[in-house]
């Protein structure tokens, strides 16, 4: 029988004409400029490139994230969870 983690926050992205997106799941915000921003999920790491963009609202006690801009692309990478792997930094896993 699958064992169930209620701590764990559903992780879902609703994306509007590629102007806003609306993103729940989220642990952390991890960096944030015009062109990039990286995301701690409860999925693993998202990075979401485009242009102008703005983390509009930031709510992490709900997990909650709202974007906009233009939106051009989002990319996942797996976290390593496992006690005994060794851990890397972000950057280390995102640019292998």
């Amino acid at each position: 029988m699958e064992e169930i983690n209620y701590n764990q926050r559903t992780h879902k992205m609703t994306m509007t004409n590629r102007k806003t997106c609306t993103i729940s799941g989220v642990n952390d915000v991890l960096s944030f400029d015009i062109h990039e921003v990286l995301l701690e999920t409860e999925q693993g790491m998202l990075m979401i490139k485009g242009d102008d963009l703005h983390v509009n609202r930031l709510t992490l006690d709900k997990g909650e994230v709202d974007i906009d801009g233009k939106l051009d692309s989002f990319t996942y990478s797996e976290v390593a969870k496992s006690a005994g792997q060794k851990t890397q930094s972000v950057l280390s896993r995102l640019f292998r």
